[in-house]
């Protein structure tokens, strides 16, 4: 059982701390680049509503292990895209301090879901109530671990809209944070769950896979968009969103 954990949980984790101490990454979060990947259009070009969760690397050695998390919406005609983050200064709850689809840390983001017309136009109004009263919303309620985070804020849309039907990745660390024990269905609602304060935890699911939670750490495999998940990568395998989808077609 002990090599298992150490093979599952630690090795996957050496080879990424081995990587980002070889790369070029940032210093600093003043080194680094915010900007657009370009991969939006104005708004105003864009009429239809649309909906989108991204997620990008994070900076520093806490980039080794976790991502950050954030969505975007836009209703129909309207002028302006609205980005909604968490972060762990200031007020928490952040509205377009970043481009939509900005890079975190110089990394660029990926999509984890991608909702246009109709469908996302419904879905609008439910994310900004999830939003607007989100549960740790004041200042000095951001913790790095287990959390709350800005993965705990983004789990906390979507399982406010389950029609989305994504999940956020494996190493978007504080996503399975709740402030206490929980068992009951997943975030999606096609699966079940068991978890501890988001330290500890399994689930099971047609859209969340199999997972193994070890301290925000998790292991498992995607059955519906075939990966493994592992800590400190993610996924590898399929792209949670099908390339036609990220590519809003």
């Amino acid at each position: 059982m002990i090599l298992a954990i150490l093979a599952v949980f630690l090795l996957p984790l050496a080879v990424r701390a081995a990587l980002h101490a070889a790369g070029a990454a940032p210093k600093s979060w003043r080194d680094a680049d915010w900007s657009s990947i370009g991969s939006l259009p104005p708004a105003a070009a864009h009429p239809d509503a649309r909906v989108l969760v991204l997620s990008g690397q994070t900076g520093g050695w806490k980039g080794v292990v976790a991502v950050h998390s954030w969505v975007v919406v836009k209703e129909q005609g309207a002028r302006n895209w609205s980005r909604f983050d968490v972060v762990g200064w200031g007020n928490p709850v952040r509205l377009n301090g970043w481009a939509p689809d900005g890079r975190w840390y110089g990394n660029p983001p990926i999509v984890v879901a991608d909702v246009s017309g109709e469908a996302a136009e419904a879905l609008i109004p439910r994310i900004r109530e999830a939003v607007r009263t989100y549960q740790w919303a004041n200042a000095g309620d951001y913790r790095v671990w287990p959390g709350p985070n800005s993965n705990t804020f983004v789990a906390s849309v979507l399982r406010a809209v389950p029609e989305l039907g994504v999940a956020l990745p494996a190493n978007a660390i504080g996503r399975d944070f709740r402030p206490g024990p929980y068992v009951g269905t997943s975030d999606s609602g096609t699966g079940v769950e068991a978890s501890a304060f988001g330290v500890i935890g399994v689930k099971a699911g047609w859209v969340e896979g199999v997972e193994l939670n070890l301290l925000g750490l998790v292991a498992g495999l995607d059955l519906r968009r075939p990966a493994l998940k592992l800590p400190g990568w993610g996924r590898i395998g399929l792209d949670p969103v099908p390339d036609a989808v990220a590519a809003g077609r």
